[in-house]
């Protein structure tokens, strides 16, 4: 977002800031039902909304969308703003647009979560800011779960759950030439090459046995039949089991070699 003049035809170059005494004035005369005070508020916090969404720009959603939703949180948090407290205006207003927004990448995002999950999150997230501004840092899961009396691993969950998707091609590290992605970064211990050739090596031997040799390896070590068990199975005796089971395997280890 750095760089933007023009967001949902506002050009943020030339948005109107208050001063402390125009937003109190402002502020008592919208919550008597001044309309005029009210569309004043909103284009002199446009702003703050601003700075806000900018927290978000890495979530791969649109700023004027983001815009848009923190212009909401701007509205309702000038509904909700009660003038005779001491309270800075910007300092009820921040928590409300981010949340608004948060509740929005929450209920838009690729990846679905659980309603019961969401709810979580949504109180987690609350309660981080919360913390935050109390303690004047981020506190830490132990002390999110503390306060909500849940179990650090159900606020852990409920995190990961809405945070956005990383795609693998994000650049992570770039020193002027090809950017470091991702993808990079990933190992894939499962489907290296020497396993995975040798799967296909083994499948391809264990085709090339024969039906009753397949049956006899297949009870003998996957299933965990003894010999004696598989004979019975089969109505055979344990001495053609182990003749046959020695066989299949030799015709395996010759076709593996070969290969």
């Amino acid at each position: 977002m750095q760089g933007k003049v023009d967001i949902c035809g506002v050009s943020t170059a030339q948005l109107r800031v208050l001063s402390q005494e125009e937003t109190d004035m402002l502020l008592r005369r919208s919550s008597q039902g001044d309309l005029h005070a009210r569309q004043a508020l909103i284009e002199g916090n446009l702003r703050l909304v601003l700075s806000v969404i900018q927290r978000f720009d890495k979530r791969g959603e649109s700023p004027d969308d983001l815009f848009q939703v923190g212009c909401i949180g701007l509205m309702k948090a000038i509904a909700n703003f009660d003038a005779d407290k001491c309270v800075r205006f910007s300092t009820y207003g921040v928590p409300m647009i981010a949340g608004e927004v948060r509740r929005y990448l929450r209920d838009n995002s690729v990846i679905r979560v659980s309603r019961s999950i969401r709810d979580v999150a949504y109180k987690v997230l609350q309660c981080k800011e919360a913390l935050t501004a109390s303690l004047g840092r981020e506190p830490t899961l132990e002390e999110i779960a503390r306060s909500l009396d849940l179990p650090r691993e159900e606020v852990s969950q409920a995190l990961d759950a809405v945070c956005a998707p990383v795609s693998l091609y994000d650049s992570v590290y770039s020193d002027g030439g090809d950017p470091l992605t991702v993808m990079d970064q990933v190992q894939d211990t499962k489907n290296i090459e020497p396993n995975w050739m040798e799967h296909i090596t083994l499948s391809n031997a264990f085709r090339a046995l024969s039906p009753r040799e397949k049956e006899i390896l297949s009870l003998r070590f996957y299933s965990g039949k003894t010999q004696m068990e598989v004979a019975s199975r089969l109505g055979i005796s344990q001495a053609q089991v182990s003749r046959l089971e020695k066989g299949a395997i030799a015709a395996m280890r010759k076709s593996v070699s070969v290969s």
